[in-house]
């Protein structure tokens, strides 16, 4: 049995629609909300450029701030969003067709001809399967997620500092929760085709806070497709530092669904956690590199640190 934690002086408070704690010079509040509204969606929308998903909760958001040094970090529906690729998909962008794209145009294509088949291209001008590597953003940068300000100083960790990794033994360890919240920013059935949500939770504990930021992607009889960004900060981190990591998975539809506990139960599939589950338990050369064979460039693992100075801008 893990020796008594003692737990940190913290203050909660909440609201109808959110909930807050300050814990060791951290303020963090959970907003969750109902359904965006049809004005609510018109004006995002019109923002954006591009339909929403069918469940958008567009006033939902996670921040934390570290006081001392001015440092705040948010996750939100709409900067969420804006790293939806619009436009024409490219090298990289994991452009996906559904599943009965090819077999449809081959039914409408004479059988007995020479000629090749046509090549198809997305109709929408944007990422249909709304696929995204939203890593959070910053305040004062949110209008450009891939590049914060220069205040923003977002660094490689360094793989022999054990001090720059997330310890697993830390988080699974039954310490007590201080504070819980699941917050969803949006979730789309893709025309009945699969399902593509983006869902964020975070845990305080007496020792640090932990956020894990996943976007799940199930395209029926073509692939799955998970980014994970997870947040992390030890309250006892000397210099004080976050780390932060940044993975993508993507399978074949049947490679994960012959990992079924069994074939006539199809509901894991629906599940983010067993979609996740089965794609970080295979090779890394299978889920990382070969993966559906989309050449997504979100199929990597990168870890990075940010050091939170005292009487920062």
């Amino acid at each position: 049995m893990s020796a008594a934690v003692t737990v940190p002086q913290h203050k909660l408070s909440e609201t109808p629609n959110s909930r807050t704690i300050e814990i060791n010079d951290w303020v963090i509040i959970a907003s969750t909300n109902p359904i965006s509204s049809a004005s609510e969606c018109d004006a995002l929308q019109a923002s954006l450029g591009f339909p929403l998903p069918e469940m958008t909760f567009g006033s939902n958001y996670l921040s934390l701030e570290h006081q001392p040094s001015g440092w705040k970090m948010m996750f939100d529906t709409h900067n969420a969003l804006k790293c939806v690729k619009k436009g024409e998909l490219g090298e990289g962008d994991g452009g996906v067709k559904v599943g009965y794209a090819d077999a449809w145009l081959k039914s409408r294509t004479d059988p007995g001809t020479n000629l090749p088949l046509p090549v198809t291209v997305a109709a929408k001008h944007y990422d249909w399967t709304y696929t995204m590597t939203y890593p959070g953003h910053h305040s004062d940068s949110a209008s450009d997620i891939e590049s914060p300000s220069p205040s923003i100083q977002w660094m490689d960790a360094n793989s022999d500092n054990p001090s720059h990794s997330i310890p697993l033994s830390e988080l699974t360890r039954p310490d007590p929760i201080l504070f819980y919240a699941e917050i969803p920013l949006f979730e789309d059935e893709l025309h009945d085709n699969g399902s593509s949500n983006l869902l964020v939770r975070i845990r305080v504990m007496p020792t640090c806070i932990f956020i894990l930021s996943r976007f799940t992607l199930r395209v029926d009889n073509v692939l799955f497709r998970t980014h994970d960004t997870r947040i992390y900060h030890s309250f006892t981190s000397s210099p004080s530092l976050v780390v932060r990591q940044l993975s993508g998975w993507e399978a074949s539809y049947d490679g994960v669904k012959r990992q079924l506990p069994s074939r006539n139960d199809l509901t894991p599939l629906t599940d983010a956690n067993f979609i996740a589950k089965v794609l970080m338990e295979m090779p890394a050369t299978e889920s990382q590199h070969i993966g559906a064979r989309t050449r997504w460039r979100g199929l990597r693992t990168k870890v990075e640190i940010a050091v939170l100075a005292r009487g920062g801008p």
